[in-house]
């Protein structure tokens, strides 16, 4: 098979296998048991907490353990909310993932106020209308770092300095990515960051979330005793410390990811595609968001599946909706061009002979 569908999740790598197995079958204690079995748990759990910290640049009490992305972006953010101080405007953007709408969605329900903003016609967001926007009562902001469907780069250094001018929390989804771009330029000057364990060759159902220990926050399940008491249920130590292995042995060359990208858009020569990106400087080149004129991004991705190349219509959270992609409706295009887009992500083990293969039946198609 081709797989070209990296950001919806990527093949464990070789060493984070193994240690899930030993781990599974050689420290199955629970991690909060008080005996020497228990302990050795613990000590797989805080190491791995120390390597996701290390890549994140932050303090190891700040790391709370999570099932996924997903999760991680709902604790985080209702977390933040409602422990507010000034009021009960947060503003996010239209284009982010399915998790942090669910969020906000609920937040509107408990009486907050949620401003969406639009993405720019490269993607990303207008920092100068996110600054129109702040309000005396702006309590909390929730701008991800790289777009899931068309990899684009937020200017989060930006954001970052405007909410610590305002006084206002920031949570910035990392998902995407960690492990890939430099996320210790701004980790210490956000209140949360979310990241997950399957986007760079850990285990699925497992990631994390960094919460400022200097920063008050409200736990989403007041009462629970794991991960300082926001959450629940005994930890799955092996998928912890694989991420952790992962987080270690994970290599995302930038140079290479570029010449892939080249090759895949140099190759679809037909006016009938048309590649949705940002300027380079703005662009994570492994995500490729693309519209093909006349067909639906989903005829293109079963196509495709004939052929045994794996492609995504946008993020997987999202594969059951009819309503296109979000980040192609935040930049402002009609609903038809949203269900004739579709996403072509690739990875570390990606070859030049895999895209040349996608780009040959794109082009037949």
């Amino acid at each position: 098979m081709t797989y070209l569908d990296y950001a919806a999740s990527s093949p464990m790598l070789k060493r984070a296998v193994i240690a899930y197995g030993e781990v599974a079958e050689k420290m199955y204690a629970n991690a909060s048991s008080p005996h020497d079995a228990g302990g050795q748990a613990a000590n797989g759990v805080t190491w791995s907490r120390k390597i996701v910290a290390q890549k994140l640049g932050v303090h190891p009490d700040g790391i709370i353990f999570t099932g996924g992305g997903t999760e991680g972006n709902i604790l985080a953010i209702l977390s933040l909310a409602r422990a507010k101080k000034r009021g009960c405007h947060i503003i996010t953007s239209m284009a982010e993932h399915t998790s942090v709408h669910a969020a906000m969605n609920t937040l509107e329900q408990e009486g907050f106020e949620i401003t969406r903003l639009p993405l720019t016609e490269k993607g990303v967001i207008d920092v100068r209308e996110l600054e129109e926007t702040i309000r005396p009562d702006t309590t909390l902001i929730s701008i991800q770092h790289v777009n899931a469907e068309i990899g684009t780069i937020q200017p989060v250094n930006k954001i970052a300095k405007i909410a610590k001018e305002h006084g206002i929390s920031y949570h910035v989804d990392c998902v995407q990515s960690f492990g890939k771009l430099d996320i210790t330029v701004f980790s210490n000057h956000v209140d949360a960051l979310t990241v997950s364990g399957h986007k760079i060759g850990g285990p699925k159902g497992c990631g994390a979330i960094y919460l400022n220990p200097y920063v008050r926050v409200v736990p989403v399940f007041p009462g629970v005793t794991h991960e300082r008491g926001h959450r629940g249920g005994t930890l799955n130590t092996p998928a912890i410390v694989a991420m952790g292995v992962a987080v270690e042995d994970y290599h995302y060359n930038l140079t290479e990811q570029w010449r892939l990208r080249e090759r895949l858009v140099g190759s679809l020569h037909s006016k009938k595609f048309q590649v949705v990106e940002g300027i380079w400087t703005e662009q994570l080149p492994n995500i490729c968001g693309v519209c093909m004129k006349g067909i639906e991004g989903q005829l293109v991705m079963l196509k495709l599946n004939e052929q045994g190349i794996y492609i995504s219509t946008g993020s997987a959270c999202d594969s059951n909706s009819a309503s296109g992609t979000k980040a192609i409706l935040a930049m402002g295009k009609s609903f038809q061009e949203a269900r004739q887009f579709f996403r072509i992500s690739f990875g570390p083990q990606t070859t030049i002979q895999e895209i040349d293969q996608c780009a040959r039946v794109l082009s037949k198609l």
